[in-house]
């Protein structure tokens, strides 16, 4: 069983950075695929960036080009680099692990950590 956990969140005005990290327990981490999603008060949780057990990147349209979606294997942990926050970015951001379990894949979720951007 996987197990996530968060840090990095905080209060940041528009224009800031704040990395995200999410450290990741087991040894399958770099079979797993990673991704961040969030989630704004009243809102439903959506992705954020993900990136595969390869390396390729994805990243939500509202997102290109201000964030980041990065792995090291070898600490088993996954960052969101967050460039250019937006009072629009304020969210829980939770990092997701899908990893291979038996004939399919099992999704882990950490306990999220709060993002608050000020004007």
């Amino acid at each position: 069983q996987v197990q996530l956990v968060e840090s990095g969140g905080g209060l940041v005005q528009a224009g800031g950075s704040l990395r995200l990290s999410c450290a990741a327990s087991g040894s399958i981490f770099s079979s797993s695929d990673m991704a961040w999603y969030r989630q704004a008060p009243g809102k439903r949780r959506e992705l954020v960036a993900a990136i595969t057990s390869g390396g390729s990147t994805n990243a939500a349209d509202s997102v290109k080009g201000r964030f980041t979606i990065s792995r090291d294997n070898a600490k088993s942990t996954v960052y969101l680099q967050m460039n250019g926050l937006k009072t629009e970015d304020t969210a829980v951001y939770y990092c997701n692990a899908r990893y291979p379990w038996g004939l399919g894949a099992m999704d882990a979720w950490g306990q999220g950590t709060r993002v608050t951007v000020s004007s």
